[in-house]
């Protein structure tokens, strides 16, 4: 196979001495693993924990059931009947104690791009059904005082005049109606059998079919985004798991926003994937065949362990031939959400994380596979790692493998990930795989 473009070796080089040099094959990232480093713990539970209280499993923190004001006004929920999961849209106050919200998809209270720049740069409005939404909401009295309640909270918080007359703070309403910064929000702090402030519920603490919910509710908001908001190209999605991954909040969320204009190194992987359209299989999945680092996979996806990354990466592809997520069918989705579920139960609840997804940017004409790169926050940025950008990873992608598969075996025993997963040596060995690339179709 031929190297994309500016890359200047293998991917993998394992020097003399047992040092592993690693290079991103699509970032160039530069990544060295030292021998003898890689046999620390990667969590760091608890110390101490406290019996819960009596109100902790519902208001421990702002994201949970227990204040559902607490947030800017709700825009969607995914709600559990029996086998049925289905979406609700645009509740009153009064509506939200009506059903059991499993995830809730509601606007971020400080966005990281405002609707003022939406509005100041590109002109942009609401699109009718929204405003319609906003002016319902405002309408009934108790979602007025609740817009009033955000918006004053939220210009205290940022050290701003909150001492305003009534129309002055609803000019800011919009933002909560109709930004572009939304966050998707778990049921549970604590795990149902927690008994202590440390049992928090993660991904990996969720069923298969919760997850699958929380991914597909997900995608719903990612496509919802883009069709209300037709000056962003992309819509950037992750998760932040625990403090030193950057939470907020110990409560189990994912986070949406709206942007509009491409990375340094989106640019940079689009300017590889140009010349050789094929590199997510050649230098992705089957190079990580070839060096034995596949960990897992099912009919619709697989994962790696991944190499040339900042921290520990975990790197699950969809192996659909449709590059959007949204238009992707129950069962590919289902595919990749089990293989991602998997990763975090193996992974473990006391690990920081962060989960990022990536899919084709909606104005790009070359297909590229949604994917998700699962990275363990176990290491801190040193001055060696400034200086020459040459960043020293404590674990090695084949350390990464042993430990996900030995994890991943006992958790398919214990019935509490997919169980049509296969696992290590049971996975095929079969070439180009991701059928993204239109020649492989």
């Amino acid at each position: 196979m031929s190297l994309p473009a500016n890359a200047h070796r293998d991917p993998i080089t394992i020097m003399a001495d047992g040092t592993i040099k690693q290079v991103n094959p699509f970032s160039g990232t530069e990544v060295w693993t030292v021998p003898g480093r890689g046999n620390r713990p990667l969590s760091k539970p608890a110390v101490d924990p406290a019996p819960l209280g009596p109100h902790d499993r519902e208001h421990r923190c702002a994201f949970c059931v227990g204040s559902p004001l607490a947030t800017p006004p709700e825009k969607s929920r995914m709600i559990h009947d029996g086998e049925e999961w289905s979406i609700l849209r645009g509740l009153l106050p009064h509506q939200l104690a009506e059903t059991r919200a499993e995830f809730r998809r509601v606007p971020n209270l400080f966005e990281i791009i405002s609707y003022d720049y939406w509005a100041k740069n590109y002109g942009y409005r609401m699109d009718p059904e929204t405003a319609g939404r906003m002016a319902t909401y405002l309408a009934d009295p108790e979602g007025r005082k609740h817009v009033l309640d955000i918006v004053h909270t939220r210009l205290t918080a940022a050290g701003k005049n909150a001492d305003l007359r009534e129309d002055e703070l609803l000019e800011h309403a919009p933002a909560y109606f109709g930004g572009g910064h939304d966050v998707i929000i778990s049921r549970r702090h604590f795990t149902d059998d927690a008994t202590h402030t440390n049992q928090l519920a993660s991904s990996g603490t969720l069923t298969p079919d919760e997850h699958y919910a929380f991914t597909a509710f997900t995608i719903d908001a990612i496509e919802d985004l883009y069709r209300r908001n037709r000056y962003a190209p992309y819509v950037a999605t992750f998760q932040n798991w625990l403090a030193p991954a950057g939470a907020s909040f110990e409560h189990l969320h994912k986070q949406l926003v709206a942007i509009d204009a491409r990375s340094v190194q989106a640019e940079m992987e689009i300017s590889r994937l140009r010349v050789n359209p094929n590199m997510y299989n050649e230098w992705g999945v089957d190079y990580a065949g070839y060096r034995n680092l596949i960990i897992a996979e099912n009919e619709y996806a697989v994962v790696h362990a991944g190499f040339g990354h900042r921290y520990p990466t975990l790197t699950i592809y969809s192996r659909s031939a449709t590059p959007e997520p949204w238009h992707q069918t129950e069962e590919e989705v289902r595919g990749m959400s089990d293989l991602v579920h998997a990763c975090h139960a193996a992974t473990g609840p006391d690990v920081p994380l962060n989960e990022e997804w990536h899919h084709r940017p909606v104005d790009l004409d070359l297909p590229m596979p949604w994917r998700v790169n699962i990275k363990w926050r176990v290491s801190t940025l040193a001055g060696f790692e400034g200086g020459t950008k040459i960043f020293v990873n404590t674990l090695s992608p084949d350390n990464i493998r042993d430990r996900v598969v030995s994890a991943m075996y006992r958790l398919r025993d214990e019935g509490r990930i997919a169980q049509d997963i296969r696992i290590a040596t049971e996975c095929s060995a079969r070439r180009n795989t991701l059928l993204y690339n239109p020649l492989l179709q």
